[in-house]
């Protein structure tokens, strides 16, 4: 568990302790930050003290959607505090969760899904907010490295070099849940990049000319992967925008300071529902490429059936008068035209060649032994 205290006044300090806070700063607010099973392990003494520095608890269902590894996406309010469930991209296999048969004991890692290394990347693990007015606590699978990269940038926002290029830290509580999930959605927008270099080298592969494709199954594993991630966007972006309704319904600010705070906020939640349409629309895009490639294979690949099938027409063709030709003389019977003549063989000979001749001609000029152009 780790437990900054910031205040935002003009010393701008960034305070950090292991242990629960037993009051909230003059200035500022709490971010408590634990991992789900510290959050299960340590749940009564959460409660006492959201119940002393907040004067409220979690509800039972919102700890049980904070403790929940499988939760989609999703937004939910009380009229003291908002909870946000958002999943971010897994780093590995160590951050598994908890068996909720044995707290504090590890289950086994998550099989992971074949293919490529990108693809393996795609599985998710939630991250849960509840947001108070002074208070902020966020639950995290474990050894979570966007909490521990945020932590350090936090910690160095205090800075002389920081303040001189004119780093804030974060006024509320809500805006510092916001700048996280800005994070969460970087790591959708940084997978963006390799998802669309493996799709190139399939197509690529896919389209190639005369080429024998039978990696069939990793392709349908990266259409499932595609999918399953749009699903994932399609939750964050309902989860932010029921956000975003419900700042619309706070009460109105009682100061201009507190109005721009507000401002503020709307303007970057905007900006980090614009990061996840961003990604819904790339995700949809490959999809679309991925369908479009398999596609074109298929077609090219009957284009070259075409091709052969239409070759060895035209030849059976031009065959076909020299069988009738040599099944003619090769009935058995004793009279025969020009049989017994010694030219007979040579007549014959010359005008099967002159059939040939002609059939091949013709075929050529109507382009049936043409190839079709790539």
């Amino acid at each position: 568990m780790r437990v900054f205290t910031i205040t935002a006044n003009a010393s701008q300090g960034v305070t950090e302790t292991d242990a629960l806070p037993t009051t909230l700063p003059a200035q500022g607010f709490v971010w408590v930050a634990c991992a789900r099973t510290e959050f299960e392990a340590l749940l009564a003494p959460i409660q006492a003290t959201l119940q002393q520095l907040c004067g409220t608890q979690l509800v039972d269902l919102h700890i049980s959607d904070l403790l929940n590894s499988q939760l989609p996406s999703h937004y939910d309010y009380t009229s003291q505090y908002d909870t946000l469930v958002f999943r971010r991209l897994a780093t590995g296999q160590a951050e598994t969760e908890a068996d909720p048969g044995a707290p504090g004991a590890p289950k086994k890692a998550p099989a992971r899904r074949g293919g490529p290394p990108v693809l393996r990347r795609i599985d998710t693990n939630p991250v849960g907010f509840a947001v108070f007015d002074r208070l902020l606590l966020t639950v995290h699978p474990a050894d979570c490295t966007v909490r521990e990269a945020y932590a350090a940038k936090l910690l160095n926002a205090t800075s002389l070099e920081a303040r001189a290029n004119g780093v804030k830290l974060p006024p509320s509580p809500a805006d510092l849940m916001l700048r996280i999930v800005n994070l969460l959605v970087d790591g959708y927008l940084a997978l963006r990049r390799e998802l669309t270099r493996q799709m190139d080298h399939w197509q690529s592969e896919l389209l190639k000319p005369g080429s024998r494709f039978s990696n069939w199954s990793t392709v349908l594993d990266a259409r499932l992967a595609l999918h399953q991630l749009d699903e994932i966007c399609e939750d964050q972006r309902a989860a932010l925008q029921d956000w975003i309704d419900s700042i619309e319904t706070w009460p109105d600010a009682q100061t201009p300071a507190m109005q721009r705070e507000r401002d503020l906020l709307k303007v970057r939640s905007r900006d980090v529902l614009e990061h996840i349409e961003r990604v819904v629309h790339h995700v949809r895009r490959l999809e679309q490429s991925a369908e479009t490639a398999v596609q074109m294979h298929f077609s090219a690949q009957s284009n070259r059936t075409n091709d052969i099938m239409r070759t060895l027409t035209a030849l059976t063709a031009v065959f076909l008068p020299l069988n009738l030709i040599t099944g003619f003389f090769g009935m058995n019977f004793e009279f025969l035209p020009v049989i017994h003549s010694r030219t007979g063989f040579w007549w014959t000979f010359g005008l099967m060649l002159l059939l040939v001749v002609v059939v091949m001609s013709v075929f050529w000029r109507k382009r049936y032994l043409a190839r079709t152009s790539r």
